[in-house]
């Protein structure tokens, strides 16, 4: 999941890169059964010869390997020590069903024209040149593979009862300085115009929604614990009285028996011009 030019790198998490990469593994069962559906709607299938853009400790691609049977799949990350988690979780996969790959998402060193279909989740928040990284995934597409982001926009994250009233200032804050840093944490909002500018066609986008009614409530506990935040406090992002008070909205949430939370990840999806072979090294 670690991009240069990029604000994320699991090494530096305020709750450790351990439970990180727990938490990752809860974040990406949770939305698995639906995000699926939408990638079967927006053309995968079983067979497709499949690239996985940022990877990460590879719970992902555990259940694309898992659902398509048949599909070479590439799993690329540029971080090593989140690709070994990756090779140690899918060792009983065989060579010619995954392949790891370490490479930027800027210059993956893959072939032109060589897959049917690249799904990029929960990275493109972090990049500073968004657009260098489309069109690099484009290159590699066959012409009429199609890309698909996953990612999130603070400005509809979603909602948490008992309301967490000092969660928009926080999420705001966290915004400007991921922006400051080359990060966009509205990315959602900007998918179509972005695949638009990289040169993709026939662009669509959905929604989905994670409900803790549906998902249980321990996931998303993990996604809202206050220690996640501990770091921008440490920086100054966030000055004492807010992070304080955060952690008690938290502590609030988390024992409220009639807790509930739901959030919003968002889809967007473009196809590669069955008439033009791009080609950008």
């Amino acid at each position: 999941m670690e991009e240069r030019n990029s604000t994320y790198n699991i090494q530096h998490s305020s709750i450790g890169m351990e439970a990180e990469v727990k938490r990752l593994k809860v974040q990406a069962q949770m939305g698995w059964e639906k995000e699926f559906r939408n990638l079967q709607w927006f053309g995968l299938q079983d067979g497709m010869k499949v690239l996985e853009v940022a990877c990460g400790p590879g719970f992902m691609t555990e259940k694309l390997v898992e659902n398509l049977p048949n599909s070479p799949i590439t799993a690329l990350d540029i971080d090593q020590s989140l690709l070994d988690q990756a090779k140690a979780l899918l060792k009983h996969a065989s060579a010619d069903h995954v392949e790891f790959v370490q490479a930027s998402a800027y210059h993956t060193g893959l072939p032109d024209n060589e897959y049917d279909f690249a799904i990029a989740r929960l990275l493109f928040l972090h990049l500073h040149d968004p657009l260098q990284a489309a069109q690099e995934i484009m290159r590699v597409l066959k012409p009429g593979g199609t890309l698909v982001i996953i990612d999130i926009d603070d400005g509809i994250f979603g909602a948490i009862e008992p309301e967490m009233e000092i969660l928009p200032l926080i999420l705001s804050k966290i915004a400007k300085s991921q922006a400051s840093n080359g990060g966009n944490r509205h990315i959602g909002r900007s998918l179509p115009r972005l695949l638009a500018s990289a040169g993709y066609q026939d662009v669509d986008m959905d929604a989905v929604i994670q409900h803790s009614d549906l998902q249980g409530l321990d996931g998303f506990k993990q996604q809202f614990d206050s220690e996640r935040f501990a770091g921008f406090y440490k920086r100054g992002i966030l000055n004492a009285m807010e992070f304080e008070n955060l952690k008690q909205s938290y502590e609030a949430f988390s024992q409220n028996a009639d807790a509930y939370a739901m959030m919003v990840f968002l889809m967007a999806c473009g196809t590669k011009p069955k008439s033009t072979i791009v080609t950008t090294g």
